[in-house]
């Protein structure tokens, strides 16, 4: 959770619709608040749409290192449980995003997604089984 909600980070959400197609999006607003949950901002955007036809998704964060073997990472795999385009939790959320990155990144978040972590896997995984399932 700690290294999850790490700023300043940046980090990459991956989704897929119905259709199977798989879609990347720079992402810098998840945050975690507890060991299970994800919260996010989405815009009016391909993520959103594939989210509301496939809860499925992956968040990846990566730091840089000295070489490719130093780099540090994790890859967060997440269920969509609530999609909100109105109320408390995007309300919520658009007050967060204002006061960190201002009024107008809060403008273009169309609705506040809450996500299920399922499992979290290192940045490399070379067959060597560390997987955490929760």
């Amino acid at each position: 959770m700690e290294y999850f909600n790490r700023q300043p980070r940046i980090g990459t959400l991956s989704t897929s619709g119905k259709d199977g197609k798989v879609d990347v999006a720079v992402f810098g607003s998840p945050h975690m608040t507890d060991e299970k949950t994800v919260i996010m901002g989405l815009g009016k955007n391909r993520s959103l749409s594939n989210l509301m036809e496939n809860p499925h998704a992956a968040y990846l964060i990566m730091e840089p290192g000295k070489s490719i073997m130093d780099w540090k990472g994790i890859r967060v795999y997440l269920v969509a449980k609530d999609i909100a385009t109105s109320g408390p939790m995007l309300e919520g959320l658009k007050g967060q995003i204002a006061k960190v990155a201002g009024e107008a990144a809060a403008g273009m978040i169309h609705a506040a997604a809450r996500f299920e972590v399922t499992e979290v896997r290192p940045l490399v995984d070379m067959g060597q089984g560390w997987e955490k399932s929760i």
